[in-house]
């Protein structure tokens, strides 16, 4: 008895220890007392933040129906500020304010013990009057459901034309951008938006020549693995970046030729994008010097591919001339948990250019004392990295319209196009082997495709001009 009375103390404390962890487990509640009277019935209320990258069709994170429009959902984030809101599956299907605008990300911090945080919906976005939408009405949506052949999923691609394209008969140069979700519209968008409609029209309103924006919606789920090559083995993400890239370049850069009138030629091509999509922009830049030329890589997350990123800017040394703009922010919380390294890795990107080739002039290097991993930061500087990036692209005399003479894509498969003559010119084409022989000997229009499928895979010569002038020559490889 003494020997049980003296420690059954001390043998209550040590069972209660061990069983802490199954009986108390810290949690963060979030439940939604109540929701906007036109919810559709049988609506699944999904939660998105920090804490599942935004995502919005995460099946992991629909909350549980209590009845009498409450609902609730139990997470285990990390320690810290929590930011998030609620969706019904989409950006297009967001919570909005008491006016049905755009609602600021919910915030609460979170120490590790259990809470509990009761909030309400006060609307749907897209339910509140659609009178919401804040893009520009030359921004349009090409397609809710473009096909990616690379990555077997579809995809809603917009796309911005300059002010002046339906008066005129100019072509443009064109920027591909990712997230578009955040590009010009705050309807569809998670924290705010880029404004690039806005910007792009003050600008041409002030002078500017005018640029084509082709917008690519993120994958949600998919985005970590469409916008890096490389795999994140803590993520367990990523590794789609190439299929990405050509996409891009194989499939919608084509489509994007064909149907308007562009500047087809690398130097009038860019790509950009931020976060992620700064990582893939770079990489874009780097792996397809034939395709892009300009690239505006804003607070990349460099640090997801590990040493990827620089190493794969030394292994793709300068094949023309280029144009890189980085941009960070001094204070870029909120990119994971790799915060302090976006400045470093960036400058280690930006260093690996002039080890690859690329001259000073060939990269802008900008570092905000105020910036922040955020929309309104890349909002704010995007005017500045566009006009670095293609001034001067274009000569308003009409006189650059034809873009240096370009075969793409390049390696090809099925298909080439070419750039660097008017649109509407007819161009005789000729397609020689390395051994000289003629394997093509074509006429066609300056945006029209030629076939090459039925040619074995290989080095070739093409050989291009208009009547009455020199022939203009590309190296090309086949597949």
């Amino acid at each position: 008895m003494l020997f049980k009375n003296r420690f059954a103390p001390f043998f209550a404390l040590l069972l209660a220890g061990l069983f802490l962890p199954l009986s108390v487990v810290a949690q963060l509640t979030i439940k939604v007392v109540a929701v906007p009277s036109n919810t559709p019935a049988n609506a699944n209320i999904y939660i998105v933040g920090t804490f599942n990258n935004w995502n919005p069709t995460d099946p992991t994170k629909i909350l549980t129906p209590l009845g009498g429009g409450q609902y609730e959902i139990v997470l285990n984030p990390p320690v810290g500020t929590v930011e998030f809101k609620f969706t019904r599956g989409g950006w297009g299907t967001v919570e909005g304010n008491a006016n049905g605008g755009q609602l600021p990300n919910r915030v609460t911090t979170y120490n590790g013990q259990p809470k509990t945080v009761e909030v309400t919906i006060l609307t749907w976005e897209d339910l509140a009057g659609g009178g919401n939408s804040t893009a520009a009405s030359n921004v349009t949506v090409i397609d809710n459901n473009f096909y990616m052949p690379q990555l077997n999923r579809y995809r809603r691609v917009w796309i911005y034309l300059p002010p002046d394209y339906t008066t005129s008969t100019k072509n443009y140069p064109v920027l591909y951008m990712h997230d578009a979700q955040n590009l010009f519209d705050v309807t569809t968008s998670f924290s705010g938006e880029w404004e690039v409609d806005e910007s792009l029209n003050e600008l041409f309103s002030q002078g500017d020549y005018g640029c084509i924006v082709v917008g690519i919606d993120n994958g949600g789920a998919d985005r970590l693995d469409e916008y890096s090559p490389w795999v994140n083995s803590e993520y367990n993400e990523g590794g789609q970046g190439a299929a990405y890239v050509e996409f891009l370049t194989s499939t919608l850069k084509p489509y994007i030729d064909q149907h308007y009138r562009t500047l087809p030629g690398r130097n009038t091509t860019g790509t950009m994008g931020s976060s992620m999509g700064g990582l893939i922009s770079m990489y874009a830049l780097a792996e397809r010097q034939d395709v892009f030329g300009k690239a505006g890589v804003f607070s990349p997350a460099f640090w997801f591919g590990g040493d990827g990123p620089v190493d794969h800017v030394l292994a793709n040394p300068k094949e023309g001339d280029v144009k890189v703009y980085y941009l960070a922010g001094a204070d870029e919380e909120n990119d994971g948990n790799q915060s302090n390294y976006v400045v470093a890795d960036m400058q280690a990107v930006a260093n690996a250019m002039s080890t690859a080739g690329f001259g000073p002039a060939e990269k802008q290097v900008v570092i905000e004392s105020d910036g922040k991993h955020s929309e309104w930061f890349w909002a704010r500087e995007f005017p500045d990295a566009y006009v670095w990036l293609f001034q001067n692209a274009v000569s308003t005399d009409n006189t650059a319209n034809a873009a240096a003479f370009g075969v793409y894509p390049n390696p090809a498969g099925d298909w080439i196009r070419l750039s660097g003559f008017e649109s509407g010119a007819r161009v005789k084409v000729q397609i020689l082997g390395a051994d000289g022989k003629l394997w093509r000997d074509s006429t066609l229009g300056a945006s029209e495709a030629l076939w090459t499928g039925d040619l074995p895979p290989g080095a070739y010569i093409v050989k291009a001009r208009v009547k009455g002038k020199a022939w203009k020559t590309a190296r090309l490889i086949l597949q």
